[in-house]
């Protein structure tokens, strides 16, 4: 009799490899989209260069990966994973995002992994950290290594999504510090969902500071 892990998350058809958690149909109905900006992420008219808004007001960071907008069907799997504590979702989601990465020429090869930390208390009350839980099994099938305690943050912060783009660039100001030297490093940034930006922008700028090479964000959903 087949569990629910032999199923697809998606369709619940049953899968030929059960650990790949999402089928190749499921796959690629996610994984299409847009033509997407290679820096911001967000829509434009070739993948490959970056686009008007770019040019005219490049983010700090360089190159941004992500799966697809946060729309259904992927935002259901992200909210189950995130928000109902369904830890066997995490390697079909990084898996996704995998897939992505090798879909996507053209970027620095990195030296790094960081996770966009939690605060404590939110860590505690959710019970991990999801960008922590993509982290690992994307540096075991990478080879790269995941610093774990790179970024701490040093005070609470209002929830994100909350706030107004304004209101959260001024959330984040002075909110993370940096415990490990970067000089040199090409670094990843991993989070779940990238909105605004504004959370990956101010690590991004703590990075550069520091004498990072270059710094890229891996996410599965971009917010277009």
């Amino acid at each position: 009799m087949l569990t629910a892990h032999g199923l697809c998350w998606l369709c619940e058809m049953p899968l030929r490899l059960a650990h790949w958690g999402i089928c190749s149909c499921c796959t690629r109905a996610v994984s299409s989209r847009p033509s997407l900006c290679p820096q911001c992420g967000l829509p434009a008219a070739h993948e490959q260069l970056p686009c008007g808004r770019c040019l005219r007001h490049e983010p700090p960071w360089q190159w941004l990966v992500a799966v697809n907008d946060y729309d259904i069907p992927l935002s259901g799997l992200v909210k189950r994973w995130k928000f109902h504590r369904r830890p066997e979702l995490t390697n079909a989601l990084a898996r996704l995002l995998l897939l992505r990465l090798r879909q996507t020429p053209g970027r620095a090869k990195p030296d790094l992994l960081i996770a966009v930390p939690l605060w404590q208390k939110r860590h505690w009350r959710r019970g991990y950290n999801q960008a922590d839980e993509l982290c690992r099994p994307l540096a075991r099938w990478s080879g790269i290594c995941y610093a774990r305690e790179a970024i701490r943050r040093v005070r609470p912060t209002a929830t994100q999504h909350q706030l107004s783009a304004k209101r959260r660039k001024q959330n984040l100001k002075n909110a993370f510090r940096l415990e490990i030297p970067v000089a040199g490093l090409h670094i990843v940034l991993v989070d779940d969902v990238v909105t605004t930006g504004a959370t990956v922008a101010e690590l991004s700028r703590l990075l550069l500071q520091n004498g990072a090479a270059s710094v890229q964000v891996w996410c599965l959903c971009r917010t277009l």
